[in-house]
């Protein structure tokens, strides 16, 4: 799996900082709004041609790791 550094980049010039698709100016956050709001990830992808399928996923995968992380960690 991708390191976190290859798929989200957070720096002051770009968007004030918020954590972004690398190579992108796409909020990683907008990703999760519309999964939480019933859409499908090739909706976002549609909506957000920059970001490729396999970054999304990855950030998918990333998170859900670390949620499981932190669940295996507080038990």
């Amino acid at each position: 799996m991708p390191e976190v550094a290859s798929l989200v980049r957070s720096d002051p010039g770009i968007l004030g900082g918020i954590a972004v698709f690398a190579g992108t100016r796409v909020p990683v956050r907008i990703l999760f709004e519309f999964l939480s709001a019933g859409d499908s990830l090739d909706k976002f992808l549609d909506a957000y041609p920059s970001v490729t399928r396999d970054q999304a996923v990855a950030v998918l995968e990333l998170a859900e790791e670390f949620l499981e992380s932190g669940a295996r960690s507080t038990r």
